[in-house]
């Protein structure tokens, strides 16, 4: 997941909106604002602001060369490959089930409501 925040001094309403061009969103990103976002598995962008305006961003990100750095036990994926073929042509085998288990973990709008009831716990500063 890569977290966006929105800082600067411009009209959300007349420009700054994130663009999620896979899933086809527009959404208004004012000053401010932080989202997270599959960045790597969605292409992004912003719309651009009025000349007099400034708009910057503050973003953080694992990037997906160190992830698979850990995964391939410290190693590029050449010297995986050679000292370990059978592991992997294994992770090679099992990237789309694993995309397809990182993708499915992500809520749906029909099925929000009830994930938070399930994952998120609100109190009212009184542990029961």
């Amino acid at each position: 997941m890569c977290a966006i925040h929105a800082l600067g001094d411009y009209d959300p309403k007349k420009g700054g909106h994130l663009i999620l061009w896979d899933w086809k969103l527009v959404i208004e990103f004012p000053p401010g604002c932080t989202i997270l976002i599959p960045s790597a598995a969605i292409a992004h962008g912003n719309i651009a602001i009025r000349p007099w305006e400034t708009r910057k961003s503050f973003t953080q990100y694992c990037p997906g060369g160190l992830i698979r750095w850990f995964r391939y036990g410290y190693r590029t994926e050449e010297d995986f490959e050679k000292q370990d073929h059978a592991g992997w042509q294994a992770m090679k085998a099992s990237a789309e089930q694993r995309w397809k288990e990182a993708c499915g973990m992500f809520s749906t709008v029909s099925g929000l409501h009830a994930d938070v009831i399930q994952h998120l716990r609100f109190t009212d500063g009184q542990d029961a």
